[in-house]
């Protein structure tokens, strides 16, 4: 920190309790009052270098004690002990830290060069264009003292100067300066070795990041702070680095959100505000930070959120907080979504309200941003989709955290669930996981309230893995069960038509030409050997369980008639013409399943064979390349 030394004489000054005495020998003839603070000097040395002070001793020339009361200096005690310091020319340093005092007491002390050359005034000027505003450090130790002298400092621009140098700093990349460059203290050559005293040095200055200034700004009180950062966006700084600083400076200050922050390295702890004045400051940062995309994380946009909920912030910030999260949703993760419900009329243990709204913010702005409903094809191959994609596998996550919730009410389940669209999902698995917890955890749920809740579902979109849970899922109506384990049938004898597909063209394929087989062509076999392998095991796996659906087919066909023989004896076949058509579906399933146990046995009888041309087909071409070989 730069320092200028004042004045020559030794220190005449010395303190009991609250009065302070000039030890030159002569008896005092002047006492200055200041707060509850005394000190008894002489009047020739402060009438020669203020003004307001020769006028001052000049009315109390008639009393037989001149004392002069000086309560509403800027500074108090402290700017006028340095005052009369200088007044007596004993040596004083003027530095960042109280070059702002003694300018603001001499200019209300008039301490001007028409009372004196080189007077108070003039110094303290002086040192602080030329020295103080010209490097980061200095000004901004400066600033930090303008709190305690407003609107003295003020008045006289030192805060707006002090601001203006700070802003021009850090609005500016060191690295681009020419020589030679000031800053932090450090000078520069042109072969950008650090230079001292004119010498080169061989140091290599460091390379400033755009973030290098965050700690030291945010030191500054609030009010000096957020006009720091005005001034910055006024000279057109970047909004993500105006976002970055916010949040060092909230994370700082709001301890609960430094609770819930993994990156905040070695910042120092500060004085814990009040629960009020981290309100205040929360919702001042919420104001300043610029309304864009992606310039402040997710995650600590809900942590300001969460902090927000627990100060109980106004609904306008909440609200702002809940649309920033909403523009960001497909970057948030699970973790952070679970907000807890911080409110006393509000039963469940998650705030799913809030989720909703952020949930209906990110879809507002997918449809403004020229979102539709494109088939299922596009959205496993359209990257643009990834978003949505992203937002509705996150929101199948929360809905499976929340549903073991005894408190939460299905229609609040339901109305999350089916918000999301229905080509935002290329599968249902994560639902169906959601619901499957939902329905264990809520057992006493009617069967129609079940059946509802299943509708959420679509067993097209389901995989093997799920269908196969699903069917023997004892929790799902009876109903559902029926349409998955059909859907099941379909997808796997879709898997079994491209097997056979990729059968048919190894088939096709033509043999090696040549005795010495190339590298691309040996690559090519080597691939092809373990395709094949693949596909055995892909067909075995098959195998088995169409051996498993046979036996189901049977189990049911046997159910349904042992059905039908009891509703017979017991009315004439009425109760089972009636109930297992209409309400189970069961006849129906009866003939589709006898139907798909030829189909399912030709499949398998056309798998087998087709496995062992494969398999012989792989021992010719094997004996072929060792004969080539």
């Amino acid at each position: 920190m730069a320092s200028v030394k004042l004045g020559s004489k030794p220190d005449a000054f010395k303190r009991q309790g609250q009065a302070w005495f000039c030890t030159t020998g002569l008896p005092s003839d002047v006492t200055v009052e200041v707060g509850d603070m005394s000190f008894h000097l002489h009047k020739f040395p402060l009438l020669s270098k203020s003004a307001f002070l020769e006028r001052s001793i000049e009315e109390n020339s008639d009393q037989e004690e001149c004392i002069i009361k000086l309560n509403d200096i800027p500074g108090g005690a402290k700017s006028f002990e340095l005052v009369a310091r200088f007044c007596y020319g004993v040596k004083i340093e003027l530095s960042p830290a109280n070059v702002v005092y003694l300018r603001c007491a001499s200019e209300h002390l008039e301490m001007t060069e028409e009372v004196a050359e080189e007077n108070l005034i003039a110094q303290s000027e002086m040192f602080l264009n030329q020295v103080v505003l010209r490097n980061w450090k200095d000004s901004l130790a400066a600033l930090e003292t303008c709190d305690d002298l407003l609107p003295h400092a003020e008045d006289l621009q030192i805060v707006n100067r002090c601001i203006e140098s700070l802003a021009s700093k850090a609005t500016s990349n060191p690295n681009l300066f020419g020589w030679p460059i000031r800053e932090h203290g450090m000078m520069q050559s042109p072969g950008g070795s650090v230079l001292w005293n004119g010498i080169s040095t061989g140091a290599r200055p460091r390379n400033f990041n755009s973030d290098w200034w965050y700690g030291d700004a945010s030191s500054l009180s609030f009010p000096m702070y957020k006009r720091l950062i005005s001034t910055m966006e006024s000279r057109g700084i970047r909004p993500e680095i105006i976002a970055g600083s916010l949040t060092y400076y909230a994370k700082k200050y709001l301890p609960g959100l430094r609770r819930h922050s993994h990156s905040m390295g070695t910042m120092p702890l500060t004085a814990t505000l009040s629960e009020v004045e981290q309100k205040k400051l929360l919702e001042e940062i919420d104001r300043l930070l610029p309304l864009h995309r992606g310039i402040a994380s997710t995650k600590v946009l809900l942590g300001l959120l969460r902090t927000a909920m627990i100060l109980k912030a106004s609904p306008t910030c909440i609200s702002n907080l809940e649309k920033r999260i909403g523009m960001q949703l497909d970057q948030a993760t699970l973790e952070d979504l679970l907000l807890p419900n911080f409110s006393y009329t509000m039963e469940t243990l998650y705030n799913v309200e809030c989720v909703h709204r952020i949930l209906d913010h990110f879809l507002a702005m997918d449809q403004a941003n020229g979102g539709e409903s494109p088939c299922l094809d596009d959205v496993m191959a359209s990257p643009s989709l990834t978003p949505i994609t992203s937002v509705a596998k996150l929101i199948d996550g929360y809905l499976a955290e929340i549903a073991p919730d005894i408190n939460l009410k299905p229609p609040k389940f339901q109305a999350l669930a089916s918000a999301i669209p229905e080509y935002a999902r290329p599968l249902d698995d994560g639902l169906y996981r959601a619901i499957d917890i939902y329905l264990k955890a809520h057992s006493w749920l009617s069967e129609a309230e079940r059946e509802q809740f299943c509708r959420l579902l679509d067993c097209q979109k389901l995989s093997l893995e799920a269908c196969t849970h699903a069917a023997q899922n004892e929790r799902l109506p009876l109903r559902v069960v029926v349409q998955v384990l059909f859907f099941e049938q379909l997808q796997l004898r879709t898997s079994i038509a491209g097997c056979l597909l990729v059968s048919d063209n190894l088939e096709g394929s033509r043999p090696l030409r040549s005795g010495i087989a190339t590298s691309g062509e040996a690559g090519g076999w080597a691939t092809a050997v373990r395709e094949n392998q693949v596909l055995k095991v892909g067909m075995d796996n098959m195998r088995t369980r169409l051996a498993e659906l046979e036996k189901e087919c049977s189990s049911m066909r046997q159910e349904i008639e042992k059905l039908g023989g009891r509703a017979g004896k017991g009315g004439g076949g009425g109760w089972a013409s009636r109930v297992v058509p209409r309400r189970l579906g069961l006849k129906v399933r009866s003939q589709m399943c006898s139907a798909q146990e030829g189909s399912v046995s030709e499949q398998h009888r056309s798998m087998s064979a087709k496995l062992d041309k494969l398999q012989a087909k792989v021992s010719k071409q094997k004996k072929q390349l060792a004969a080539d070989a």
